[in-house]
């Protein structure tokens, strides 16, 4: 009886599971931008790295342009 009274006969009503449903998808989606944000984020870094690498005395007297 006390289950019937908190209403959890038969397990988590339809309306819950579809709203469980989605935010699991949604976190996955969230996952999968963060892993492509991550790797964007990498190759930028790398880029950075390479042309710093490639940066003289000499290029950093020039005036800068504008």
């Amino acid at each position: 009886m006390a289950k019937a009274l908190i209403g959890y006969i038969g397990g988590p009503p339809t309306e819950q599971l579809r709203e469980t449903a989605s935010l699991h998808r949604r976190i996955a989606d969230l996952e999968d931008e963060i892993l492509r944000l991550k790797v964007e984020n990498d190759g930028l870094l790398r880029t950075i790295r390479e042309r710093v690498d490639h940066v003289t005395a000499g290029d950093l007297m020039q005036p800068a342009a504008h």
